[in-house]
């Protein structure tokens, strides 16, 4: 079964566009969903909206939004007032300003999506834009309205198309400075550092995220497995603290682990001897 286009659009590049579709590059469908059960009936429940001074309960058709102002007052937002004052969607997907791929924060990203061409007609062109798009090593920005909203998105190859992530807008972005601005400056001896960048190396590799395993996701399948199998659910062990006096303790632990893991066949004094080498 073939993918669900969630949108559908033009893109374009001055008088170059085409017509692209948006898909979900993410699904969280997979992921184990329960439901709200009433313990005692095991009924399911829902969520009903209660008047929070008479505690009757307010109908669908009853509610609105509403913005607290600094003096204590409610603005009332009537849903067609709301929808008059944010711009129509034109479904254009313009490519506006163009970036090397290095030049972009993480933190601006949020949610990606496959952009592919929506027709047949639409392929020479938009193979045109990828292509041109990835010899020149760039991203693209764009503005359009998605799911009822102005968002920035960025445009980038990926493989035979192309991706669009929506950003985060610089005003939901905190300043990092307000997190970090209580961690003093600490002198790190040479020897811890060429420890640390001994363990790094042994553990390099490259990004497989096929190798990373949602182990909170597993669980929760185990769990409901053994209920619905009529067995004790299994616990898990707790992890005991480790007895470190010191970080430079610690440090040297580590990278003894590590060597034995990359040289099981090495014997310990030979280990113990290339460690401190290392070190020295």
């Amino acid at each position: 079964m073939s993918a669900r286009a969630i949108w559908k659009g033009h893109l374009s590049i001055g008088d170059l566009g085409c017509a692209v579709a948006l898909y979900s590059a993410v699904n969280g469908a997979e992921r184990t969903a329960f439901h709200i059960i009433n313990r005692d009936t095991g009924h399911r429940v829902r969520r009903e909206y209660v008047d929070e001074d008479s505690g009757r309960p307010v109908g669908k058709d009853d509610l609105v939004k509403g913005y607290d102002t600094p003096e204590g007052q409610t603005v009332i937002l009537e849903p067609d007032e709301i929808r008059d004052a944010v711009p129509e969607s034109d479904k254009r997907l313009e490519l506006s300003a163009f970036l090397s791929c290095d030049q972009i924060d993480t933190l601006y990203l949020e949610r990606p999506y496959f952009l592919a061409p929506a027709d047949r007609r639409s392929v020479e062109a938009y193979e045109l834009i990828r292509a041109t798009m990835e010899a020149e090593g760039v991203a693209a920005i764009a503005r359009t309205v998605l799911f009822r909203r102005v968002r920035s998105v960025l445009v980038r190859p990926h493989g035979k198309g192309l991706i669009a992530t929506t950003l985060n807008y610089d005003y939901e972005v905190r300043n990092a400075a307000e997190s970090f601005e209580d961690i003093s400056k600490v002198k790190i001896e040479k020897e811890m550092l060429d420890l640390a960048r001994h363990i790094i190396g042994t553990k390099m590799g490259e990004f497989d995220p096929s190798q990373y395993e949602d182990r909170y996701e597993a669980a929760l399948t185990e769990l409901v497995k053994a209920k619905i199998a009529g067995r004790k659910p299994k616990k898990l062990p707790k992890r005991k603290p480790e007895n470190v006096t010191s970080l430079l303790d610690a440090l040297r632990k580590s990278a003894g682990a590590t060597e034995t893991v990359s040289s099981p066949k090495r014997k310990a004094s030979t280990g113990s001897a290339a460690k401190q080498k290392k070190a020295s």
